[in-house]
């Protein structure tokens, strides 16, 4: 399929009917004999051929001295040998006309500028010879349906339609195992290690087509290839829910970055606003990932964030109604019609709103009666049916009743039953019947609203901003003069004029200003503008120019400018004695009851973003902003805004 690319066909690499493994070994405790082990569970879908030239055979396989000397064939080479070794194994793969192969072997980009010499080594035979090539550095991959096993790893996932893809070999192997743990089937699990030549967008665009996937998980570090990413992604998001698990919310830059824009819109971010314009679903812990591989289906979504809670215990309603809140989601207001139908047959002294508190003797029609009445509601959007172990209703029995109920698909309805043991039983009969089910209100309520933003990020995929059948943009050759005069200068950060040049060239309204060198310069520029006028310095050395006394609002008078003319000057060298100064600006003074900020940078991911928020000198500290990749339109646009609480505030 597309980005795969070349006259490779993917089934050769992913679906192989020979592989060879090029370092087998029967050393006890080597990484060589788990793979040896784990292939052999599939010889009688595929031929298995063992290479090592410093054996005979192994686990009864008759051993080759080189891949070359391979009788058959090879769709697939695994390679588990010292790093040094791989370039030579590589290029021989490609002599001998190996589709596709797996780099097991550390030691690599990883280890220093030895290691990418090898990389580079790798690199031309892969160009040379179109070899497909999954690593280095990587744990390999598991496709259970295909009965093929080509990792070291010691647990062999069951069949299921969870696609899971990591970057990380030591995290995947752990969330894997976790996974098994719990009861959770594959069609595929992958490590990418170094991605050297296939990454995200390559496996998203295989799994895409893969009948055996349902959805598609992912442990993400870097993207990789951005374009493959997201064009794999865009493509494939409607029919199979993709969900990610991005580390890194709270790592520290490497570098400071040197302003507002730079500050708010951190790797991390960018990331999350990518994920949602190409209908991915991004979440902040492990569980999550599963939990919404379960439950995510484009057929089957939230119409909106209105949850009504039913429990029959009042503290568990109290700890949903704070993740509700916590997670972006709303409580019900139960119209007058709800509450007299709930009236008719719950107890006179009954919660009255949302949480709806069935009492501690609730029993089983008492549950069916109020998810009825809940779900005939035009204002409740989706369903969280709380259980503890009290009163009459036994959990198995309200199993099977809720289950009777979610399986019409009326409307999305997830399962609380807190406990151990006594509801064991009760759990398993909704993990048969696809119910989504969870020990927690907070895990349930977490999983709806991902539920609600998978489908906000799917509506997102039919906004595609259209092509203008003309440029509308205004000359800008000066303006690239300018930039190159900066650039010269070793500066990357623009002055206020040099910005106000910008805004006025694309017909953005700004308030009129002087750069000024003196005091009767700045007076003159004043009486122009009119007071009050704001004096702010201008030097390709201050960014930001508050907090060294650089900006002063509200002068009144001709006098009090002479006067804080001085001052600025004065605190700014006092403050940066080395700084450049190349006058002040004298800007008129406008009134506005909030402050916005409106940026774009370049991510070393995903190239240009956009930001918009709450400005002011707050602006780290509110921390009130949303990030979008361009292009927008209008809705975008809107959409971008809405996720910010200022705009509330505009509103």
């Amino acid at each position: 399929m597309g980005s795969w690319g070349g006259n490779v066909p993917n089934r050769n690499l992913l679906n192989p009917k020979s592989v060879a493994l090029i370092g087998a070994t029967d050393r006890e405790g080597s990484m060589g004999l788990q793979l040896t082990k784990n292939l052999l569970l599939g010889k009688d879908m595929r031929n298995v051929y063992a290479v090592n030239p410093n054996r005979e055979n192994v686990l009864g396989l008759k051993c080759f001295p080189s891949i070359t000397e391979v009788p058959e064939h090879v769709d697939l080479a695994v390679i588990a040998t010292p790093a040094k070794t791989v370039p030579e194994i590589v290029d021989e793969c490609g002599q001998s006309g190996v589709d596709g192969a797996v780099i097991i072997s550390a030691g690599f980009r990883e280890v220093g500028e030895e290691g990418e010499r090898l990389e580079d080594e790798i690199n031309q035979f892969q160009a040379k010879y179109g070899l497909r090539i999954l690593g280095p550095n990587c744990l390999g991959f598991v496709r259970p349906h295909a009965g093929l096993n080509a990792t070291f790893l010691r647990n062999n996932p069951k069949l299921g339609e969870i696609a899971f893809i990591s970057q990380s070999g030591a995290l995947g192997t752990a969330i894997l195992d976790w996974a098994v743990s719990t009861h959770v089937g594959f069609s595929m699990f992958a490590s990418l290690g170094s991605m050297l030549n296939i990454d995200f967008g390559d496996l998203i665009d295989y799994l895409g087509g893969d009948p055996y996937t349902k959805s598609i998980v992912l442990y993400m570090e870097g993207v990789g290839s951005a374009r493959k990413f997201i064009s794999a992604t865009r493509g494939f998001a409607r029919t199979k829910p993709i969900i990610v698990l991005k580390p890194g919310k709270y790592v520290e830059s490497a570098k400071a970055a040197r302003s507002h824009t730079g500050a708010l819109a951190g790797n991390y971010e960018v990331y999350d606003a990518a994920f949602k314009r190409c209908g991915a679903v991004h979440v902040d812990e492990i569980e999550n990932l599963f939990n919404c591989a379960s439950v995510l289906d484009s057929r089957y979504l939230p119409a909106g964030p209105r949850l009504a809670i039913i429990s029959n215990g009042g503290g568990p309603g109290v700890m949903a109604t704070d993740s509700v809140i916590d997670n972006g989601g709303k409580l019900v207001e139960l119209s007058d019609e709800l509450k007299m139908a709930l009236g008719e047959f719950l107890p006179p002294y009954w919660s009255n709103g949302d949480p709806i508190d069935l009492l501690g003797d609730a029993d089983v029609e008492r549950y069916d009666k109020t998810i009825r009445a809940c779900i005939r509601d035009p204002e409740v959007d989706g369903i969280i049916v709380i259980y503890t172990p009290q009163g009459t209703a036994q959990p198995s029995d309200l199993a099977k009743n809720v289950i009777k109920i979610a399986e019409k698909k009326l409307m999305p309805i997830l399962t609380v039953w807190m406990g151990e043991k006594e509801v064991e039983e009760a759990r398993k009969l909704f993990y048969t019947n696809n119910i989504p089910t969870f020990s927690t209100p907070e895990q349930a309520i977490k999983t709806y609203m991902y539920m609600y933003k998978y489908k906000r990020n799917f509506e997102l995929l039919y906004e595609t901003p259209e092509e203008l059948p003309v440029s509308l943009s205004p000359p800008t050759s000066h303006l690239k003069l300018m930039i190159q005069k900066v650039i010269e200068e070793g500066r990357t950060v623009l002055t206020p004029d040099e910005v106000d040049k910008f805004l006025d060239a694309y017909g953005i309204p700004i308030a009129e200003s002087y750069l000024v060198k003196n005091e009767d310069e700045a007076a003159m520029a004043a009486s122009r503008v009119g007071f009050p006028v704001v004096l702010k310095v201008v030097s390709p050395d201050i960014v930001h120019k508050s907090d060294i006394g650089g900006v002063i609002l509200s002068v009144n008078s001709a006098d009090t400018l002479r006067t804080q003319y001085q001052n600025l000057i004065e605190s700014v060298r006092k403050a940066v004695p080395q700084a450049k100064i190349y006058g002040v600006y004298v800007q008129k003074t406008k009134k506005f009851n909030h402050e916005l900020i409106l940026g774009a940078r370049k991510d070393r991911d995903f190239g240009t973003v956009i930001l918009f928020g709450h400005g002011g000198t707050g602006v780290e500290y509110f921390r009130d902003f949303s990030i979008a990749l361009p292009p927008l339109n209008q809705t975008l646009a809107k959409r971008m805004m809405e996720e910010t609480k200022i705009y509330r505030a505009l509103s």
